[in-house]
């Protein structure tokens, strides 16, 4: 029930990497994050950036279904 902006403010900096995740395996990766509904698409938009972050290659999603 929230709005766009809402849901963006509310993921912000939400998502982390472990700590015993060491560098060396994210730089120059790719990643495929799965969601099963994408209604803003700023869960995906924020892991994306968690891992981007960390210096990964790339990083692609895929969605199961879109919400309105």
């Amino acid at each position: 029930e929230l709005k766009f902006s809402e849901r963006k403010q509310n993921v912000l900096n939400a998502f982390a990497l472990k700590e015993n995740v060491a560098a060396g395996k994210i730089l120059g990766e790719s990643f495929c994050l799965v969601d099963d509904v994408a209604t803003t698409g700023s869960t995906l938009f924020e892991c994306a950036h968690v891992l981007k972050r960390r210096s990964a290659a790339k990083v692609y999603a895929i969605t199961i279904a879109r919400g309105s």
